[in-house]
């Protein structure tokens, strides 16, 4: 078989908390414009940062890098920081960006909604590839439960909810609500199959929202079918990427680390062969992943004890992940009750933290 060598592009987008000199929860404000890819997001203490599709992990990590040093840079001049945590540990209420599109959630989820607003986290694009797009997705969902490698919070407003607390907020309580919305999906055989599961997923939202008193014309106008979708893995047609949205914000040096892994296997996928089985195993000549219901036991272990269980650790390692690369923020935090005053402080310490991680990287891109 002659391989394909050519790279698979792929991105990044990160949310961070912006906080001022004492660790209370503010708006970017001109941080936005420090940079470009920097966004706000629909809450008002957060900012995402975007890189452009990259066809290596050394042109991501310079462009990543590049763009958090200006802003950061910014930030100093404004007694800004950013902090690499996926929720804010305790923060009895975020406000949001007000917006049509989050008007109907809050309609749509009800109560529920608020858990959303307290998690911060990192998006990872893969280039589609013709011919295999679904072995990309099947193999993506079947290594979802490697977020477990960059959980960076166990809080929420104070109490230790779980190790991986921002995926047990997306995933089983905020959409608890909503029908197939929040969990990961089952693989799929084929693209149609795809597009039948958000035909699906978006007629209950839309039909949601009617139950609501929304009328056609704006939920029509903020939402169709595949951006009424909350799932940790999916197809995106509008950027002709398999989309990964499952890890935790959090240092941009795992964050790299974790995506050139996850690009190597993406690579791999299109000159090997993909299939269910077991054990699953990544070798040079196969990559066998696992039923999934047994995916799912390693997603709850991801998120009930990251990268204590040994059965989380065994798997990833078999897959191709270099677990001793890892050190996930969330272990460093006390299984404790935290108070207001105390996660001001640490996202004080989390934020120095993010800008050495950015500092101490940047000379290694100049060479």
């Amino acid at each position: 078989m002659i391989r394909n060598t050519q790279p698979v592009r792929r991105s990044i987008e990160v949310e961070y908390w912006v906080i001022d000199d004492e660790g209370r929860l503010v708006e970017p404000g001109s941080l936005v414009e420090a940079t470009p890819g920097a966004e706000r997001e629909f809450v008002e203490p957060l900012l995402e940062v975007k890189t452009t599709p990259c066809e290596s992990t050394a042109e991501l990590r310079a462009e990543l890098l590049e763009r958090l040093a200006a802003v950061l840079e910014r930030a100093d001049e404004l007694d800004k920081g950013l902090v690499p945590l996926s929720t804010p540990l305790n923060q009895a209420e975020i406000e949001e960006i007000s917006s049509e599109r989050t008007r109907i959630q809050n309609e749509v989820i009800g109560e529920d909604f608020r858990y959303v607003r307290h998690c911060a986290g990192t998006h990872i694009h893969f280039e589609q590839q013709p011919g295999c797009t679904i072995d990309q997705l099947n193999t993506l969902i079947a290594l979802d439960p490697a977020f477990g490698l960059v959980n960076s919070a166990r809080h929420f407003q104070g109490e230790q909810l779980a190790v991986g607390a921002r995926s047990k907020l997306y995933r089983q309580l905020a959409y608890d609500g909503l029908d197939g919305q929040g969990q990961l999906w089952p693989y799929v055989t084929d693209r149609q199959e795809w597009e039948m599961r958000l035909e699906s997923r978006y007629k209950a939202f839309y039909e949601r929202a009617i139950d609501a008193g929304l009328k056609d014309e704006a939920i029509e106008s903020c939402f169709d079918p595949e951006s009424a979708v909350w799932t940790p893995v999916q197809l995106r047609a509008e950027f002709g990427t398999v989309e990964w949205r499952s890890p935790d914000a959090t240092l941009p040096s795992q964050i790299i680390q974790l995506a050139e892994t996850m690009g190597e296997i993406i690579e791999q996928v299109r000159d090997t062969d993909v299939r269910i089985g077991q054990p699953a195993r990544r070798t040079e000549d196969e990559i066998v992943i696992p039923p999934f219901e047994t995916v799912t036991d390693y997603v709850y272990e991801a998120i009930r004890e990251g990268l204590d269980s040994t059965a989380l650790r065994s798997y990833l390692e078999r897959m191709g992940f270099d677990i001793g690369a890892y050190e996930p923020l969330a272990a460093d935090i006390e299984s404790r009750e935290i108070s207001p005053s105390e996660a001001r402080q640490l996202r004080v310490a989390y934020a120095t933290d993010l800008h050495n991680d950015v500092v101490q990287r940047q000379p290694l891109e100049a060479d």
